[in-house]
């Protein structure tokens, strides 16, 4: 998919490839599906994974009989409920930032939005574990993790699928059930997850893309008025996809700031948290994957499992991506990161633009 779309953007005109970047049409080229169609039996990534099925995030969601908000609603589904995804549709909505619709079980409509594409895989359990850790990503929809092999009912973290996580040990408990230890990298806790819903990153999963270009000739744009993030090799357009960026909240202003930043500072994985229950703006949100900081107040591109609506502003001031976008991202950039660093900090990196004008035809 990678190569098509680089293919594709390289023989756009400059005006073709601006009207293309910021319309809502990206948002569903960027969803892999095959034989040119927009009904499919399974999603697959850029990245070549299969994710046939999607979880809810929001509290509710509802489901129409065709792929809009004013169609008849047919039934409601709630967070973290997991269906088959078995469809791809436009919406009516033409001027909408997101017009991309799943259809739920061959039954009806939602939007895409607040459903996670996921997968249901298990893995082989890895013993041992190296002394210094492995990061792991989980395979499943989500899993609850706990904070004693002892007492089980107290349940710890729930970690979603696509998040990334360090773990340092591989543990039975009484009843024969493996488990591995993750300890927590921001906070000095330790909890343990069942060791088949987390698959082990290998050294090629997380090569470097392109890495015969040389570092000067890479560069990153985040346009905000389109909110769509451009790569580019030798001055010509490579990869691209939709993002939300900073937004303005209640408590505060936090837009993307607009200028000059470089990836200089990576971790596969960071325990990201604010606030607190009584803070309307507050979250807790362990194991965000492949994140490229652009500036010393954390302020950077990194996975996102707790939504899917990219096209708006609607984050703290990160650039928001899909967990498989924001991995291309931590590929392609510098530094390059090894497999068993948590955190990479070097003088150089890729240089980003952060631009806050419309795109000009």
């Amino acid at each position: 998919m990678d190569g098509l779309l680089s293919s594709f953007l390289q023989s756009l005109s400059r005006r073709e490839f601006l009207k293309f970047s910021g319309s809502a049409l990206l948002g569903l080229f960027t969803l892999p599906f095959s034989n040119q169609s927009l009904r499919l039996n399974q999603l697959r990534t850029a990245q070549g994974y299969t994710l046939p099925y999607g979880r809810v995030t929001a509290k509710k969601i509802d489901g129409y009989d065709k792929p809009s908000f004013s169609a008849e609603l047919k039934q409601s589904y709630w967070e973290n409920l997991v269906m088959p995804i078995t469809g791809v549709a436009l919406g009516d909505e033409e001027s909408g930032h997101n017009r991309v619709w799943y259809q739920f079980n061959s039954e009806s409509y939602v939007h895409s939005g607040d459903v996670q594409p996921v997968d249901i895989q298990t893995n082989p359990i890895v013993d041992p574990i190296f002394p210094e850790g492995q990061l792991a990503v989980v395979t499943v929809p989500f899993t609850d993790t706990v904070w004693s092999l002892r007492q089980q009912e107290f349940l710890a973290y729930r970690l979603y699928y696509a998040t990334t996580h360090w773990v340092y040990e591989t543990v039975q408990d009484n009843q024969g059930m493996t488990w591995y230890r993750i300890n927590d990298d921001k906070w000095k806790i330790k909890h343990f997850v069942n060791a088949t819903h987390l698959h082990l990153v290998t050294a090629d999963e997380i090569a470097p893309l392109s890495p015969d270009v040389p570092a000067e000739e890479k560069r990153l744009e985040i346009h905000l008025p389109e909110q769509v993030v451009i790569a580019y090799e030798y001055n010509q357009p490579v990869w691209m996809a939709r993002t939300a960026t900073g937004a303005r909240f209640r408590d505060g202003d936090y837009r993307t700031p607009v200028g000059n930043y470089i990836t200089n500072r990576k971790r596969p994985s960071r325990h990201m948290a604010a606030g607190d229950g009584a803070d309307a703006n507050g979250y807790d949100l362990p194991g965000v994957p492949w994140v490229c900081y652009l500036m010393e107040n954390g302020i950077s591109f990194h996975g996102t499992y707790w939504h899917n609506n990219f096209g708006r502003p609607r984050s703290h001031g990160c650039v928001n991506l899909s967990p498989q976008h924001a991995l291309w991202v931590y590929r392609w950039t510098n530094p390059v990161v090894p497999l068993a660093t948590m955190t990479a900090i070097e003088k150089n990196g890729t240089m980003v633009e952060v631009i806050d004008q419309p795109m000009a035809d």
